[in-house]
């Protein structure tokens, strides 16, 4: 148990030797390492997670995953760990606040990155069928956008074709009727347009006669139909409209499980709101609760510190950091003192070097006379 607080006192940036005099205060900095290091290990899940899908489908995906993870996850326990250690509890509350207020925003930030992956995972089910709709919305668009310019394209043959058709189609259910009337004239139905005795006479002979002629031009008329049918399906081929199908189910799980970052980003987004456009407000709410839970679960080591009490702890660091800039000023004015007197040393020095370098020149100009 030591080893682990003594770890998490080191999360916690305070400074070991000196919190170990003061008991009372190994609990409160016990649980702001703790928070610091939880919130580094979410920000290495969520890093290795994200870097996870930037490189899916890889051979080393895990690998960048795990490494990025690792780096993540590190800096911002650095960074956490530095801005706790960084707010001075013996200023004022409102010099502590103003302090606090930067790195507030910066948790802030640092929060909303570390959560969106993970918001990724927690949604993982309901972005895979937001993004089965989208894809297959967008197939769907795909054939209709081919279809329409097929159609501008063709105009003519279509137009040609579906002519044909309702001829086609006219002339057969013609046909129909005319066989069935030439049915009742044989059999002696009676009717507005059959004579009612049984018998083949010669208007049944000259119905059945124009009806062959009708069913031969029938015949000539529904190859035309094929041939024209031949011809437009053979340029969908071409133009690639035959090949385009709608998603399977298996296809359209396969597609979203190999998203990538930003296609899955993008659902998340569109959660927000049902498929026909209307705001879904339960989901909403859901998505912002649990993007706000882990931004303030990154604050809250800030928070715990600005909402501590000042301690014996804090009163000797202070009492530390106070001693040790005045011994740093002693040494300055030590190193001052020194210089002085080293500059004083040289000035006499050179005072008297010079002084006797004039004795001897006036000595020199006396014996030369």
């Amino acid at each position: 148990m030591n080893g682990i607080s003594r770890f998490f006192w080191f999360c916690s940036g305070a400074h070991i030797a000196t919190l170990e005099k003061h008991p009372t205060e190994h609990n409160k900095y016990l649980g702001i390492g703790a928070t610091i290091f939880f919130t580094g290990l979410f920000a290495a899940l969520s890093g290795g997670y994200a870097m996870f899908f930037v490189f899916k489908g890889g051979d080393f995906a895990w690998l960048f995953a795990l490494f990025f993870g690792i780096i993540w996850g590190l800096a911002i326990f650095n960074m956490d760990r530095y801005i706790v250690s960084s707010i001075n509890k013996n200023a004022s509350n409102n010099k502590q606040f103003w302090q606090a207020t930067p790195r507030i925003l910066l948790a802030i930030m640092i929060g909303m990155v570390i959560s969106r992956p993970l918001e990724l995972k927690i949604f993982d089910k309901e972005i895979k069928e937001r993004l089965n709709v989208s894809y297959l919305n967008g197939q769907r668009s795909k054939i209709d956008t081919l279809n329409k310019a097929f159609d501008k394209k063709y105009t003519i043959e279509i137009g040609k074709l579906n002519t044909a058709k309702a001829e086609r189609d006219s002339l057969a259910a013609a046909i129909k009727a005319d066989r069935q009337k030439l049915n009742f004239e044989i059999f002696g139905n009676k009717t507005n347009e059959t004579s009612g005795v049984m018998g083949y006479g010669p208007y049944a002979k000259r119905k059945e006669a124009e009806l062959k002629q009708r069913e031969q031009n029938l015949d000539t008329l529904t190859k035309d139909v094929r041939a024209m049918e031949k011809f437009v399906d053979g340029r969908k081929q071409f133009d690639g409209l035959m090949t385009e199908k709608l998603y399977t189910t298996k296809q359209l799980d396969s597609l979203s499980n190999i998203a990538g970052f930003a296609d899955r980003n993008w659902a998340l987004g569109q959660l927000s709101y049902n498929v026909d456009g209307t705001r879904d407000n339960n989901t909403a709410i859901a998505v912002t609760f649990i993007g706000l839970l882990f931004i303030f679960f990154e604050c809250l080591p800030v928070f715990v510190k600005l909402m501590s009490s000042r301690g014996p702890y804090d009163q000797a660091v202070d009492n530390i950091e106070f001693a040790q800039v005045h011994l740093s000023n002693k040494d300055r004015d030590f190193e001052v003192e020194v210089a002085d007197g080293i500059h004083e040393t040289r000035v006499s020095t050179e005072i008297e070097k010079r002084k006797e370098q004039i004795r001897n020149k006036a000595y020199r100009d006396l014996n030369a006379e």
